[in-house]
């Protein structure tokens, strides 16, 4: 497991629940990508409503089954690997967005008891 206490970079990928990659949804595309990579981690949220640049308001309804919520994908790593994964990341979307922050790790460890895959 590698040291990411102190200042690292957070990356958000915002995409659709329907975009897709390769015939497979598109976030779990990233998330194989990033984790083949080598990247500390990545988690996915689902959120229950949003628009894009598009401007179509996405939402979950009781009847509605094909709603598109938005998907927030989340990784935090070095600036040198942020770097080197854009162009591939990029390249694999077809619409949505991409923010990086600056962001201070304080505490990066597995779960006591279970070990690193």
């Amino acid at each position: 497991m590698k040291n990411l206490i102190g200042e690292q970079v957070l990356m958000r990928i915002f995409i659709g629940e329907g975009d897709r990659y390769e015939h497979k949804p598109l976030y779990e595309a990233l998330v194989e990508l990033l984790r083949g990579e080598g990247f500390a981690g990545a988690t996915v949220l689902r959120g229950v409503c949003g628009y894009g640049a598009n401007r179509v308001y996405h939402t979950q309804k009781l009847l509605d089954l094909s709603a598109d919520l938005p998907l927030v994908i989340e990784v935090v790593d070095t600036q040198e690997k942020m770097s080197a994964i854009m162009p591939r990341i990029d390249g694999m979307m077809g619409g949505g967005m991409i923010t990086l922050e600056k962001a201070t790790v304080i505490r990066y460890s597995a779960s006591a008891g279970k070990p690193a895959k």
